[in-house]
């Protein structure tokens, strides 16, 4: 669908599809720019779960009555020797005091990034991108997301979705719908560099994880995740882009998918047997 990329009048988002992709056209004609557009469509009773601390360590309580981990502090605990003297060493190399604050802007930008992308999919318009010169590229970055990504996304069914899998852990996915004709998860990811396949595998595994849970909350056959993934461009000392954002995109489906469904319902059993 299209949808003017022009100011949100609060009910483009309840148009009839075949309504919008009208308008977009009269809109074309006169020489008016359009932006790709998705429907937000809620199928799915999504409810809210709130985050504990016990102990010093947060869960989510959820409708069961269970305080469960996060897919996140799973992964995180059950990360390998390799990948914790990877972290390690690279902190060593950049110094502690910068690979803070390498790690706080990055943290930074992707959430901004998310924010925008979040009122898109909502509205069907995306947002200015204001004064503060630090959203600047966070907002170059959500177009290019939406231009490049979500253009194979014709559906959504929530954003920032909350599930969990009873008793056992809980999370929550920046989306689920409908990618390609087929029912997914999706997730936005941020990076300062680009990145090789080989290298994500725990972005992989959190996408199996929420697709098992939806799965089993809400009845779905979801076996599909996608990484929406863009690359930060560069600025100059006044935060002006002096590059564009680069678009990655990782699919995970098929054979590959039931690989990292087994290695992620591997990782719950040693967490478990590691802090039970």
């Amino acid at each position: 669908m299209l949808g003017p990329s022009g100011g949100y009048s609060g009910q483009w988002v309840k148009l009839h599809p075949f309504i919008k992709i009208f308008i977009a056209y009269l809109l074309h004609l006169i020489g008016v720019g359009v932006i790709i557009t998705v429907m937000y469509n809620p199928r799915f009773n999504y409810q809210p779960i709130p985050r504990v601390t016990i102990e010093g360590k947060r869960f989510y309580a959820t409708p069961d009555g269970n305080n469960l981990p996060s897919v996140t502090t799973i992964l995180d605990r059950t990360k390998s020797e390799a990948s914790k003297a990877a972290l390690h060493n690279w902190r060593r190399a950049v110094g502690a005091e910068k690979a803070q604050q390498i790690t706080t802007e990055a943290a930074n930008r992707g959430t901004r990034m998310h924010t925008y992308l979040e009122d898109y999919v909502k509205t069907g318009a995306i947002k200015e991108r204001g004064t503060n010169p630090f959203s600047w590229s966070s907002h170059e970055m959500a177009k290019t997301v939406i231009r490049d990504g979500l253009k194979n996304v014709s559906e959504f069914w929530g954003i920032e979705v909350p599930l969990y899998f009873p008793k056992i852990y809980a999370g929550t996915t920046d989306g689920a719908g409908i990618h390609l004709n087929q029912e997914s998860i999706l997730d936005y990811k941020q990076t300062n560099k680009p990145k090789k396949r080989e290298w994500i595998d725990d972005y992989f595994v959190q996408l199996c994880a929420y697709a098992e849970a939806h799965n089993e909350l809400h009845g779905t056959k979801i076996r599909k995740g996608v990484i929406l993934m863009c690359v930060k461009p560069d600025v100059d000392a006044a935060h002006n882009l002096i590059s564009e954002p680069q678009y990655q995109e990782f699919i995970l489906e098929g054979t590959e998918y039931d690989r990292y469904r087994d290695l992620w319902w591997r990782k719950v059993e040693e967490y478990y047997t590691q802090h039970i």
